[in-house]
């Protein structure tokens, strides 16, 4: 993932007393979630009492956080660089390098940074996270690497934009920018002013927009009134009316407004005489990429039209003798009928169907950053006009012999706009796992309609991009969820697989949340709408697939450096090799047998040195990656695997050991309570009473399994438990609180015994016992004496074991980091197949654990929850996180397993592997062309074969190098996963 020159964004977490404090998780945004704040006292288990101290003191352990704007990184390698440097400093609790920013502690650690070879220097820890937006651009008229390198430098080079990334393969940029210091339509002005077209898609602000299309007479007065009566609603922020494409594009605050007010505003302003409905394709991509074939399509015919005569005339009636005899006919002097009809046919070619790639030439070389269409402008140019003086030439000469390259101009833009033809039908297939995802959500919805009293009077069919914030919704058995919301009425079972992955359906009943687009398995809800649009779970992760197919990935920069010097190049080998060849014929000759008779030395040359400017395109070169990434974010996001991007995806593809959490990654995450065992006597329901008070605050998931437990010694469905004071929580150890008159303990062992609470050898054994059985036993003390004990199992998911196989068979060290106990993460990894075992681990002892594993030289992912995982997380070098349909999933991990299988790790890694090998293979079509070609174009092989290689198969050639890049990237379509999984779906 490139980043500009300012680098990466780089925070620093360290304690002022020592490598051994509190632990602080520290969190990136927007990339990572922040870990659920803690109290002061809540440390780890060694330091409770010390914490304990710090809540009577007042007092607290120092810790900082320090930022630094880190100067000269270029990509992910020199983010590495940083980030491993610091990490080695003593004291240094965590280190994180975003490349997606530029920020980087005190002194030392700046000298260290500077010591790797970088700038460093300290700004100001507020981020202004609120300030900072993402927008999105629709770039026309790029053609090549050149193109998308010379707009991503001129957005980079714009003060306030922290970062920019451009997509040749979907034309499109991703700015990440502060809007305090530059507005989106900066970035757009900045964009043209390059030579290309910039159309705004989002400008990343906190609202939503909506194109609508008016049916109806527009005049300046309607206009006006539409434009003043739309402004006055409330939510409205902006209106912009197009008279010739008949639409109104508005951005309104969805909390405040929404599309149906918004068009009856309009409709009422028309005074009954407009109709207004949502804009066909609204958001323009697909209208954008249907016009550009359209138009390519009628470009190639209308060439093809004038090339067939050219091509027959210069290549086919030649060797028909009464055609031949016709053609040959003299016109003026030597010049004849056949090179007159040439020179006619091909000028339209060549200046009006050719007049993109003058325009294309003109921007780049005005930039100084030469692309495709300089090549091409240069090569047809040099035939079309030499052509042009040879005919002239012929018709003010009683003697002199013409030869002309007609049909090599005109062919060679008809193979051209052909290949770029069938290269942007391809490129359209590879995004189409976001046309998919989009299709999920249902066309029509169905709005309940009540009155004053609250009773439903009727209800109404409506487009579904139609709902507003608060519309209550009627979802019939069978049918899809419109939009996410919240049950009001009904009872029914929802199958949610698409976005949770969870096979089974789920109850729902009055106050459940729903998510917009699954659907309803049997009876009837009215759900009230709370995130449409843009704010829909199924619209962010839309935007979550779009923004991973624009990341590069770092193996891109090989071509994007290729690309910086490869035009120039091309140039100067193509004029050294017309050189080469005419020099020889001037002052060595050739055999007779070389040249045809028709042609001089200086036309031979002249043949060679344009076949080598058009063959060496660099257009597969900028495709090769981009492609490949997007095809394998987009099965990976249609087989519910969320790859964040091509740096996600080179990772993947280089993990040889993978650290598992055990609760919910290789269990189920649903733990219950399957054993309980008293040593007072005391009513069961009292004592669940009291576990439960404590446990209710607590987050974790076997917390929340006892509190589930103590509810069914109640009747009541909201029963309240007794107060809670005090409260701490040391994670991965328990809690501690006062319940009542009692101090109430629930935790591990260990913990026990670093409050000094003596733990019985009854206790102890019941323990082991518990422990064999790969259950986790939960130490309850009351009052600085045990009480209790609870057993809690968690099911291993199915197939873990054949999950860990398969993964020992592609050569991937498994290893499971647990913060459980010794004795249950045994038998969990006995019974999973995993020898290499971390049992009571703290999260940061996680982390510890994959960076001990990354200077071993090994590269590491983890796999977890995204919760308690998260220092883990970060940094492994993959984070993948089980379970998606949360925010802290989604965001903490670089790929997110979505349907909570752990047969889909497996999958992620195939996917990268097959997806790179796809990345590498298109490197060797794209520069097999160039290296085979090249020399080919340049004439080796016509000395000893007399084969050379005419100028227009050279375009052709090049054409089809861009045409095979893409389609061997679309083979990825039809990934399969791998033979366990497969069963698994069965």
């Amino acid at each position: 993932m490139a980043a500009g020159t300012r680098g990466a964004v780089f925070l620093a977490c360290f304690r002022g007393g020592g490598a051994e404090g509190s632990g602080h998780r520290l969190a990136l945004r927007p990339r990572y979630p922040p870990m659920p704040r803690r109290t002061k006292a809540a440390a780890v288990a060694g330091d409770l009492e010390a914490a304990a101290g710090a809540d009577e003191e007042g007092e607290e352990e120092e810790e900082k956080v320090a930022v630094f704007a880190v100067t000269g990184m270029t990509c992910a390698a020199c983010a590495g660089s940083v980030e491993k440097a610091v990490k080695r400093l003593p004291g240094i609790h965590d280190a994180a390098v975003d490349v997606l920013g530029c920020r980087a502690q005190e002194e030392k650690i700046r000298e260290t940074i500077e010591d790797v070879g970088f700038g460093a220097k300290l700004i100001d820890e507020e981020l202004r996270e609120k300030s900072i937006l993402v927008c999105r651009l629709h770039i026309k008229g790029m053609t090549c690497t050149s193109c998308a390198n010379t707009v991503e430098s001129t957005l980079q080079a714009v003060p306030g934009v922290q970062r920019a990334s451009v997509a040749l393969a979907i034309e499109e940029a991703e700015i990440r920018y502060d809007r305090r210091v530059v507005a989106a339509t900066q970035l757009v002005n900045a964009v043209e002013e390059s030579g290309f077209e910039a159309i705004l898609v989002t400008a990343g602000e906190d609202r939503s927009r909506i194109d609508l299309k008016v049916d109806g007479i527009l005049d300046e007065t309607s206009v006006m009134i539409v434009k003043s009566s739309v402004q006055a609603l409330p939510g409205v922020e902006d209106i912009k009316i197009d008279t010739e494409l008949q639409k109104i594009t508005i951005s309104y605050k969805p909390d405040k407004t929404g599309p149906r007010d918004l068009i009856e505003v309009i409709e009422s302003a028309g005074s009954g005489l407009v109709a207004v409905s949502i804009y066909p394709e609204a958001d323009g991509r697909e209208q954008h990429r249907n016009g550009e074939i359209r138009r390519y399509r009628q470009s190639f015919l209308w060439s093809l039209l004038f090339t067939i005569p050219v091509f027959l005339t210069s290549m086919v009636f030649m060797y028909i003798p009464g055609l031949k005899d016709g053609l040959d006919k003299k016109v003026v002097n030597m010049m004849s009928i056949g090179e007159l009809l040439r020179w006619i046919l091909s000028t339209p070619v060549q200046f009006i169907i050719g007049r993109k790639f003058y325009t294309g030439a003109y921007k780049a070389m005005c930039h100084g950053s030469p692309n495709m269409d300089v090549l091409i402008a240069l090569g047809t140019n040099t035939a079309y006009f030499y052509s042009v003086y040879s005919v002239l030439r012929a018709a003010t000469s009683e003697n002199y012999m013409s030869i002309d390259f007609f049909e090599t101009s005109s062919m060679l833009i008809s193979f051209i706009l052909l290949g770029k033809y069938l290269e942007i039908l391809a490129k359209g297939k590879t995004s189409e796992a976001i046309a998919k995802l989009m299709d999920l959500a249902p066309e029509t919805a169905t709005v309940l309609i009540y009155d004053k009293e609250g009773n439903v009077v009727s209800e109404k069919e409506i487009d579904s991009r139609l709902i507003q914030k608060n519309d209550v919704i009627k979802v019939i058995p069978g049918g899809k969820v419109a939009s996410d919301g919240f049950v009001i009425w009904g009872r029914s079972h929802v199958n949610e697989s698409m976005i949770t992955g969870e096979s089974r359906p789920v109850a729902k009943r009055k106050g459940d949340t729903v998510i917009g687009g699954t659907v309803n398995e049997n009876g009837v809800l009215h759900v009230r709408a709370t995130f449409v649009g843009s704010e829909s779970a199924l619209a962010q992760i839309v935007r979550l697939v779009e923004s991973a197919q624009m990341a590069k990935a770092p193996v891109q920069k090989f071509a994007d450096q290729i690309s910086k010097v490869f035009v120039p190049l091309v140039i100067f080998l193509s004029l050294l090799t017309w050189l080469t060849w005419f020099l020889a014929g001037r002052f060595h000759g050739y055999p007779s047998s070389w040249i045809p008779s028709s042609m001089d030395s200086f036309q031979l040359a002249l043949q060679f040195g344009i076949s080598v400017m058009v063959i060496a395109c660099p257009c597969a070169l900028g495709l090769a990656t981009p492609t490949a990434v997007m095809v394998a974010t987009g099965v990976g996001a249609s087989q519910g695997i969320l790859i964040k991007g091509g740096q996600a995806l080179e990772s993947a593809q280089k993990v040889d050991c993978i650290i598992f959490d055990k609760t919910g990654t290789l269990t189920i995450g649903k733990p219950i309570v399957v054993n309980t065992r008293l040593f007072e006597n005391m009513v069961l329901r009292e004592f669940y009473d009291y576990v439960a008070a404590a446990e209710v605050n607590s987050e974790h998931p076997l917390a929340k399994a006892i509190v589930e437990h103590a509810k069914k010694f109640h009747s009541e469905e909201t029963h309240i438990w007794p107060e809670a004071r005090d409260f701490i929580s040391v994670t991965g150890h328990g809690v501690k609180a006062k319940i009542g008159d009692k101090s109430v303990i629930v935790g591990n062992k260990s913990f026990m015994l670093s409050l000094d609470i003596d733990v019985p050898v009854e206790a102890s054994e019941i323990l082991m016992e518990e422990e064999e059985k790969a259950h986790t036993g939960i130490i309850v003390a009351m009052d600085q004496e045990i009480v209790g004990i609870i057993s809690v199992s968690d099911p291993i998911k199915p197939n873990a074991h054949e999950v860990i196989s398969y993964l020992e068979s592609m050569k991937v060290e498994c290893i499971m980091v647990t913060g459980d106990n010794w004795g249950t993460a045994n038998a969990i990894g006995k019974e999973v197949g995993i020898q290499n075992i971390i049992a009571e681990a703290k999260p940061e002892q996680k982390a510890e654990k994959v960076k001990e594993l990354q200077l071993l030289g090994r590269t590491v992912a983890m796999v977890g929850d995204g919760i308690n995982d998260s220092p883990a997380l970060v940094a492994a070098n993959v984070g993948m996180a089980i379970g998606a349909g949360t925010d802290v999933a989604i965001e903490a991990a670089d790929i997110v397993l979505m349907k909570s299988n752990l047969e889909d790790v497996i999958t992620a890694i195939d996917l990268s592997r097959k997806a790179f090998f796809r990345i590498r293979m298109n490197y060797v079509w794209a520069l097999g062309y160039n290296i085979i070609g090249i020399p080919i174009a340049a004439g080796v092989l016509f000395p000893s074969t007399r084969f050379r290689l005419p100028p227009w198969v050279a375009g052709a050639a090049m054409a089809a190098s861009s045409v095979s890049v893409v389609c061997w990237s679309l083979l990825l379509r039809y990934y399969k996963r791998p033979l366990i999984t497969q069963e698994r779906q069965k």
